[in-house]
């Protein structure tokens, strides 16, 4: 029903229609309501003779209006399905209980029914909650009628208020259900992507269609395919967290820069997604790299699944992002820590074991070995502290990760020992690398104030088919030399400077 305020009580002797039609009213399997408008009609009458234009704006502005009429509406009678509907006894027990079973919120759209009836409409529909004289909620599809022979006084108005309740709640709960997932696909806390892979399906079918049986064979020769599949897919939708982690502003910036996401070393990963598909694997995981818009690479593990319902179509694929760039970058710290010493970032003697081993076996041979040793790190030690010899440690390293550059590569392999390998190098060559650490060295000793740099080394080369082992003693017995004459060095410089004092 639409009124929700007071009824007049029902005039249950007017306007009895004859026998076969009062029976029909009565056994209808809807609720009826006959009810008197003309007092209705008269007031809206009088309004529009008094100017008012727009009767929405009208109500709107002061309920009381909408009140008054309400008030007008004289009920004459209601069928059997109506008391059953509102638990009612009798036609008296129901009105004496319609202020139970209107709700506050008829006010609104009685004003849509009265609006409808003001355009000049003998008909109106609406749809209300009422409520049963218990206090149950009803969910009512209303539908009003001016009998034919009373459209110009409404005195006879039929209405039929059909219970929804089961409808609407289904309703409401499908909206409650939709509300959840969404919410669950907007808050999740990995990336989540929606998108339509149709095109490509299509392609890869037509594909097969010409007879291709290898498709790896297939986009090693036309590489242009895999392109070509990549431009075709279709994003449909992005959560909050897809946005945060590309650092994207909004979804149009980000669908309309895809191409700044998707690059590089992206293609490849996606050649072996498309090669998964082919063999008929609709869900699919694999570690890849991203970049966000601002350029920072990301390192993402990607799951990828043609949601059920789809699966001839791909037409709804979700693919999800789970950011582990930071995994990433730790489990390469520990690869580096694992082959590198920290303090001077060189090589660390693990490595230099290992590569060792490897030029044994595989060369190129000559293969030249220096030994180095850092002078005079213990007297730091002893006279300036650790802290000073450490210094020295990290200089030696500045000098010689800028002198040696791959293939070549520079260890430390003890506290102040280094050494060098130097593969494809005879001594001639090695020569020229030597002389580069000690310019460099004399560089360094430029810009550091304390203690100077100082290195003795020993070089030596192993031929095919000698063992670079002993290549690496006889440098070493050069460094012992060159250190030798190092100390002998400074202790004469010590005794020119005590005997001029």
């Amino acid at each position: 029903m639409q009124q929700p305020i007071a009824i007049v009580p029902p005039v249950s002797a007017l306007g009895a229609a004859p026998g076969d039609d009062a029976e029909m009213f009565e056994l209808a399997p809807v609720a009826l309501w006959l009810e008197d408008y003309s007092g209705v009609r008269e007031l809206l009458d009088g309004w529009r003779a008094e100017g008012v234009k727009d009767l929405r704006a009208f109500l709107a502005e002061d309920s009381s209006r909408v009140a008054a009429c309400s008030a007008r509406i004289r009920l004459i009678k209601v069928n059997r399905r109506t008391l059953s509907l509102f638990g009612a006894d009798s036609l008296d027990h129901l009105v004496a209980s319609l202020d139970k079973v209107f709700s506050q919120d008829m006010l609104t759209t009685h004003i849509e029914e009265l609006v409808q009836l003001w355009s000049g409409a003998s008909s109106f529909t609406s749809n209300a909650v009422n409520y049963t004289i218990s206090g149950r909620r009803l969910d009512i599809q209303l539908k009003a009628t001016i009998l034919p022979g009373h459209e110009a006084r409404w005195d006879r108005v039929l209405i039929s208020t059909e219970d929804v309740s089961e409808r609407e709640e289904a309703r409401r709960r499908q909206a409650a259900s939709e509300t959840y997932a969404r919410g669950l696909f907007e808050h999740s806390p990995v990336s989540l992507w929606v998108e339509d892979f149709s095109r490509v399906r299509q392609l890869i079918e037509e594909v097969r269609d010409q007879g291709i049986t290898d498709f790896r064979v297939f986009t090693d020769v036309h590489p242009e395919f895999v392109s070509r599949c990549m431009s075709e897919i279709r994003v449909l939708d992005v959560n909050r967290h897809t946005l945060e982690l590309f650092a994207a502003p909004d979804k149009p910036t980000l669908l309309r820069r895809l191409g700044d996401v998707f690059r590089d070393d992206m293609e490849s990963h996606f050649r072996e997604q498309l090669v998964d598909l082919w063999n008929g694997k609709l869900f699919q995981q694999r570690e890849v790299v991203n970049y966000a818009l601002t350029g920072d690479k990301l390192h993402v593990h990607l799951q990828f699944s043609v949601l059920p319902g789809h699966e001839q179509t791909w037409s709804l694929v979700q693919v999800a992002l789970t950011d582990i760039t930071a995994r990433k970058k730790a489990e390469a710290y520990l690869e580096y820590l694992g082959k590198h010493d920290v303090l001077t970032k060189l090589y660390n003697r693990s490595f230099y074991v290992d590569e060792l081993n490897r030029l044994e076996r595989k060369g190129p041979f000559p293969v030249t070995v220096v030994i180095a040793d850092l002078n005079g790190l213990k007297a730091a030690n002893d006279q300036l502290g650790h802290a000073a010899g450490d210094e020295l440690l990290r200089r030696i390293g500045e000098v010689l990760n800028e002198a040696v550059t791959r293939p070549n590569c520079a260890a430390r392999i003890g506290g102040d020992e280094f050494a060098l390998l130097l593969p494809g190098t005879d001594e001639r060559d090695a020569k020229l690398v030597l002389d580069k650490i000690d310019k460099l060295i004399e560089l360094n000793n430029q810009f550091y104030p304390g203690m100077p740099l100082s290195l003795s080394m020993g070089a030596a080369a192993a031929r095919a088919g000698e063992r670079i082992e002993l290549a690496v003693k006889r440098a070493d017995i050069l460094m012992y030399q060159a250190k030798r004459e190092f100390y002998a060095a400074e202790a004469r410089e010590r005794r020119r400077s005590a005997a001029g004092e």
